[in-house]
């Protein structure tokens, strides 16, 4: 019975590890955007993002460095889990930090996909398909500026989880492929606020700005936000 578990169990831990480099590469590239809003608010964000889509929005990019890595990481997971025969040989307690953040980052990432990937997409009115060259940092001071609550929670939600998702993993990859010593949960703390913090300032610093775009604009903004439902309560 458990021969199955056996045999894929290597197979998926190493296509798990093996993905991760391509994600932690989109989240550096990703997330260097509202980071760089410390140093020259809307206009550098909206410049770095230009040129990060060059990395992961072009049709080589998003799908075979970015979805498919994800796919294959999320899959590889799930699949350890349920493969697992009794408990005690799950890969990790549901309650550790990497599996929680896990679960966690998977509640907000649909949310932000859809909102920012997928709703301006809408050719139909009011959103009439916000273009790339339309959809910059005034996309995200306008969610700022008119949900507030309800962005900064799934912006910081999903910042903190993803990093100290990431963190976790790294410490494993080391431990697991290098032969490290495993790094203590005080520095793994110290590294998840050291990289998300200033993410969370850009974005305090891009709140702080004037909506630049034509009121026409921030209309088709805001229509892409409320056509979810966390937007409408």
């Amino acid at each position: 019975m458990d021969r199955p578990s056996a045999t894929s169990t290597p197979i998926l831990v190493k296509l798990a590890h093996a993905s991760a480099p391509f994600l932690s590469t989109f989240l550096v590239v990703h997330l260097s955007a509202p980071l760089l809003a410390n140093l020259g608010g809307s206009s550098l964000s909206s410049n770095v993002m230009l040129l990060g889509r060059e990395y992961y929005q072009t049709s080589f990019g998003e799908r075979y460095l970015l979805l498919m890595p994800f796919v294959i990481h999320v899959a590889s997971g799930v699949a350890r889990r349920l493969l697992a025969s009794t408990p005690s040989k799950q890969p990790r307690r549901l309650t550790s930090t990497l599996s929680l953040t896990a679960y966690t980052a998977l509640v907000f990432l649909p949310i932000h996909v859809f909102t920012h990937r997928l709703a301006p997409t809408d050719v139909s009115p009011p959103i009439l398909a916000v273009g790339p060259a339309e959809l910059d940092y005034e996309f995200v001071k306008t969610g700022l500026s008119q949900f507030p609550w309800r962005s900064w929670a799934l912006y910081t939600g999903l910042v903190a989880s993803v990093l100290m998702h990431g963190v976790e993993g790294i410490n494993l990859l080391r431990t697991t492929w290098l032969g490290a010593a495993r790094l203590s949960s005080q520095t793994r703390k110290l590294i998840v606020g050291a990289a998300s913090l200033p993410v969370i300032f850009g974005l305090w610093a891009l709140s702080r700005e004037p909506l630049m775009a034509l009121t026409s604009t921030v209309e088709r903004y805001t229509a892409c936000f409320t056509t979810l439902w966390v937007y409408r309560l």
